[in-house]
């Protein structure tokens, strides 16, 4: 498993939002208080964020994040108003190594997964991922969490809206690995797209800005549960909260 933690509002930096609250990124990385799968993320850590119009620009280390001497100086300095960040927790199979720690990133959008896939490395035999065989050979690792955001990434180019792309490969991925956990977060500079599907999931708001998260990165009142397999859509004002379109055939 991993945690990750999304950010929309007024700019701050990424040392406000990620490793400076009392039980932020780094205190999840060795204790996370929420975790239902594994205890230790302690293999790998990264960053998005954008600069106004500008970016996503990413940082992303295949090291624990408590041990990166880089980070006292960089979070402290880097501010922005859409900030996503992750700390990761390998999947059996996957390769560790800095192209497979969140956030993955394509265009103008950013993506981590918080969950596993059982068996992801014969999804392709098993459900239409929308890639063709080049495309799997081309992904940015091997990981599950690289062939989610591939085949929502296919979704997104065909024309269907964030929201919905997720949804459906969520339900294509549900259908065939019933064990799967789907927690996902897909987002740009404006809107933040997550799912519970398999572990926590937490959301706060405040005047203008919102944070959505796998648990509470501090201990403020103002923490929501998410309920299990439901999906968010928010911006920095508006937030929609709804069961997942595949709901129904998973029993609840």
């Amino acid at each position: 498993m991993c945690r990750h933690l999304a950010y929309l509002g007024p700019p701050r930096t990424l040392a406000e939002l990620l490793t400076d609250p009392p039980h932020g990124l780094c205190e999840q990385s060795f204790e996370p208080r929420c975790q239902e799968h594994g205890r230790v993320n302690a293999d790998g850590f990264g960053f998005g964020w954008w600069d106004g119009d500008e970016g996503p620009y990413r940082y992303r280390r295949a090291v624990p994040i408590w041990s990166d001497a880089n980070l006292a100086e960089l979070a402290p300095r880097v501010r922005s108003g859409a900030a996503l960040g992750t700390v990761r927790d390998a999947t059996t199979g996957s390769v560790l190594d800095e192209a497979s720690v969140a956030p993955f990133r394509s265009g103008r959008y950013l993506f981590s997964h918080n969950g596993v896939v059982p068996n992801w490395r014969l999804l392709p035999e098993d459900v239409d991922t929308s890639l063709s065989g080049s495309e799997l050979l081309d992904l940015e690792s091997l990981s599950d969490s690289a062939l989610l955001w591939a085949m929502i990434v296919a979704r997104i180019h065909d024309g269907q809206r964030v929201d919905k792309a997720v949804e459906t490969v969520i339900a294509l991925v549900a259908t065939v690995r019933p064990q799967a956990r789907l927690n996902l977060l897909v987002m740009d500079s404006g809107e933040i797209v997550a799912t519970r599907l398999g572990d926590s999931l937490m959301c706060r708001r405040g005047d203008g800005w919102i944070r959505i998260a796998s648990e509470p990165s501090d201990d403020d009142e103002g923490w929501r549960e998410v309920p299990q397999r439901h999906l968010v859509r928010a911006t920095a004002t508006t937030v929609e909260v709804r069961a997942l379109a595949l709901a129904d055939e998973l029993g609840t």
